[in-house]
C-alpha cells in the first residue's frame, strides 16, 4: 500500500497527460481504492477553489475538461462542481450567472460527498483508468492560467438571499422564445429555402427587438449597465470559428475578447445584444457545417483537407461580417425613418458604454487579426456559401461598430 503522506505529496504537483498515463498503472496496483479516505476528492475540490480565484467559472472548467482531459473527465468535473456548489450553498449565495451555469451543467441536485469514489463506481472505471482521469483533471485544474475575474468567486459571496426573477419583460421573453423556435426549425429542416425563410424571420425579430430596447431606454447607459458572457469554442478550427463569432458580435455592437489556446471568448455588451449574438452564432455554426458538407459532396464526396476546411470557415466568416455590416446600416436607417426618430445618439451611447466596460475589464487587451495564409479554394468556397446564408433584408440586430480583440 502506498504511504498516505507520499500520495498526498504526489497530489500537490501538477501532472500532465503523459505523467498521468505513466503513474496510473502503478497507483492502481498499490492503491486500487482511488479515493480511500476522501483524499483525492479533497484535493480536487481544493484545486477548484484555486481555479475560481483565477477567474474561472463552472462552464469554463467543464469546457477545459472536455478540451484537455481524457474522455470521462467531464462527468467527474461536473460532479466536483456540484459538490462544491452544495458545500458553498451556491444556489442561494452565488451570482445569477453562476447559478445559471450550474443549472446548465445539471450541477444543483443532491450528490455524494465522496465524489471521486461515487464517480468511479458509477462510471465503472478500472483503478488504472480512474487514476489516469483523476491525475489528468488535476493537471488541468492546477495548470489553468489566470483570466479576468468577471463574476465574484465563492470567497467573495455574501450571505444567502432570496432569489427574485430577473427584470425581463413578458414581451422580451416572448420574442426570445419565438427567435429560438425559428432558429431551431431552420437548423433541423433539410430544405435550404425553408431554412433561409425561417432564419430571415428570426433575424427580423432580432432587429425589431433591438430597436424597441434602444427606444425604451430613458437613461444613458453606463459601463456598469453592460453585461459579460463567455462563449466556449470547440475544436477543431477554433480560430476560424472565433472569426465567425467576432463577425456576429461586431454586427451587434458587442465587443469580443478571446484567449488564445483556451477556446474561450468573452462577449461584452447589453444583455439583449449578447442573447442575439449567441443565438445567431449557434445557428450559423450549424449552417456553415451543412454548407461545408455540401461543398465536399459537390467535389465528389471526398472530405476536404484541413487547410481547405479552415479556409472555408474563414472565408465564410469574412463574408458574413460584410453582409451583417450592410444589413445593420440598412436596418438602422429603415427603423429611424419608420419611427421618425434619430437612433444614432442612443446607439452611440450604448456603444460607448460597451467600450468603457471592455477597457475596464481588459486594460491590457490588444486588437488582433488573423494574418496566416489560407487555401484560396476553401476561402472563396466559404464566401460563396456565406452569400447563401440567411443574413439579408436588414435582418441583422442593430448596433454600432463592435470589435474583436485577443489575449495571448
Amino acid at each position: 500500500m502506498i504511504d498516505e503522506a507520499w500520495l498526498a505529496d504526489l497530489l500537490r504537483h501538477r501532472p500532465d497527460a503523459g505523467t498521468a498515463a505513466q503513474l496510473a498503472p502503478g497507483l492502481a496496483r498499490h492503491h486500487p481504492d482511488v479515493d480511500a479516505g476522501g483524499l483525492v476528492t479533497r484535493t480536487l475540490l481544493g484545486a477548484l477553489d484555486e481555479v475560481w480565484e483565477r477567474g474561472w467559472q463552472p462552464a469554463d472548467v467543464a469546457h477545459a475538461a472536455r478540451r484537455e482531459a481524457p474522455a470521462g473527465s467531464v462527468p467527474l468535473a461536473v460532479a466536483l462542481i456540484a459538490e462544491h456548489a452544495r458545500r458553498t450553498d451556491a444556489a442561494a449565495r452565488a451570482p445569477e450567472s453562476w447559478v445559471d451555469q450550474l443549472k446548465e451543467l445539471d450541477a444543483l441536485g443532491p450528490g455524494d460527498a465522496a465524489v471521486v469514489a461515487a464517480w468511479q463506481r458509477g462510471a465503472r472505471r478500472s483503478p488504472a483508468e480512474a487514476w489516469r482521469v483523476v491525475l489528468s483533471l488535476l493537471g488541468v485544474l492546477r495548470g489553468a492560467s489566470r483570466i479576468e475575474v468577471l463574476v465574484p468567486p465563492p470567497s467573495r459571496w455574501g450571505a444567502a438571499r432570496v432569489r427574485t426573477d430577473r427584470p425581463v419583460g413578458e414581451g422580451d421573453d416572448r420574442v426570445l422564445r419565438r427567435i429560438r423556435g425559428l432558429l431551431a426549425k431552420a437548423e433541423s429542416t433539410e430544405f435550404a429555402e425553408e431554412a433561409e425563410a425561417l432564419t430571415a424571420k428570426a433575424q427580423e425579430l432580432m432587429a425589431r427587438h433591438a430597436v424597441d430596447a434602444a427606444l425604451l431606454e430613458d437613461v444613458t447607459l453606463h459601463a456598469h449597465d453592460v453585461d459579460t458572457r463567455r462563449v466556449h469554442v470547440a475544436d477543431p478550427y477554433v480560430r476560424a470559428k472565433t472569426q465567425l463569432l467576432g463577425a456576429v458580435a461586431e454586427a451587434n455592437s458587442v465587443q469580443l475578447v478571446w484567449y488564445q489556446g483556451l477556446g474561450i471568448a468573452t462577449l461584452v455588451g447589453v444583455r439583449g445584444d449578447l442573447d442575439a449574438v449567441e443565438l445567431l452564432f449557434t445557428s450559423l455554426l450549424l449552417q456553415v457545417a451543412h454548407a461545408l458538407a455540401a461543398a465536399e459532396r459537390s467535389a465528389g464526396g471526398r472530405p476536404g483537407s484541413r487547410t481547405f476546411r479552415r479556409a472555408f470557415l474563414l472565408g465564410y466568416a469574412h463574408r458574413i461580417g460584410e453582409r451583417l455590416t450592410t444589413a445593420r446600416r440598412q436596418a438602422t436607417a429603415g427603423a429611424a425613418a419608420e419611427r421618425g426618430v434619430d437612433l444614432l445618439p442612443v446607439l452611440r451611447s450604448r456603444q460607448e458604454a460597451v467600450e468603457a466596460r471592455t477597457a475596464e475589464l481588459f486594460p491590457r487587451v490588444r486588437a488582433g487579426r488573423s494574418r496566416s495564409s489560407v487555401d484560396a479554394g476553401g476561402w472563396y468556397a466559404g464566401r460563396a456559401a456565406a452569400e447563401r446564408a440567411d443574413v439579408r433584408n436588414g435582418g441583422a440586430p442593430l448596433g454600432g461598430p463592435g470589435g474583436t480583440a485577443e489575449l495571448g
